[in-house]
């Protein structure tokens, strides 16, 4: 998309349905774009059909990329709609898929059901993280949003990698490049259901050597729609 509003440029369908392990390899870089809707209130269903109709879109233009669609399920932005695609490389930002024929189909079948929107540009830091960059396709998934004091990113990470928690399951942030307000990072911690995020909840803190270079944090549970993703195996509901 060209415009902050028409978002969803460069939604991926793939040919076939990758299971999880082909989501990995097809990593080529450490790039995500990652994408918020408010639907306009009354307009929920509108907007959820809309969306499809423009995947559809991407489907019949053979677009390439895998694309993730979620509800936040608990957060201050209950019922939004949150679509990112990882795991690219600088090069590959540069290709949408007709963009012109793209923007025209966002305008007609997603753009009038849009109240808010927010779209950025994000970096995988693999030197803090546990995982890929490009997360599992779980039904379940926790986002904490962190920004920043302004000029506290160096320390921040220096910190995070110096205080690795002992969990097992995937732990993935990425710093923000473009998009909103700076320094801001994000960390998704996919999980395969409420009951798993619930019991790592220790996992959730941040080391105590950060809190003075924090100046707002969030914790939102997400939950996948395969119906409005592309290219993803379809987990169980939990």
């Amino acid at each position: 998309m060209r415009r902050p509003w028409l978002a969803i440029a460069g939604a991926v369908l793939l040919t076939s349905t990758p299971c999880p392990t082909d989501l990995v390899a097809q990593a080529e870089g450490p790039f995500a774009r990652i994408a918020i809707f408010h639907p306009r209130d009354g307009h929920t269903l509108e907007f959820e059909a809309g969306y499809m109709r423009h995947l559809a879109w991407h489907q019949q233009a053979k677009d390439t990329w895998v694309w993730y669609g979620w509800n936040v399920t608990f957060g201050e932005r209950q019922r939004w709609f949150m679509y990112a695609s990882f795991g690219h490389s600088a090069a590959s930002l540069d290709s949408p898929v007709a963009p012109a024929d793209d923007e025209r189909d966002n305008v007609l079948n997603v753009a009038p059901h849009v109240e808010h929107w927010s779209n950025a540009l994000y970096e995988y830091l693999p030197a803090i993280s546990r995982g890929t960059g490009v997360p599992q396709p779980t039904a379940r998934a926790e986002l904490l949003t962190v920004d920043l004091n302004p000029g506290a990113g160096a320390a921040f990470e220096s910190a995070l990698g110096a205080s690795q928690p002992a969990g097992q399951g995937e732990r993935l942030w990425y710093r923000m490049v473009a998009g909103g307000s700076a320094p801001r990072y994000v960390r998704f911690r996919p999980r395969a259901s409420l009951s798993a995020i619930v019991d790592e909840r220790r996992d959730q803190g941040l080391p105590d050597a950060v809190s003075n270079v924090i100046a707002r944090s969030t914790i939102e549970i997400l939950t996948l729609r395969p119906a409005m993703s592309l290219g993803l195996d379809s987990p169980a509901r939990k």
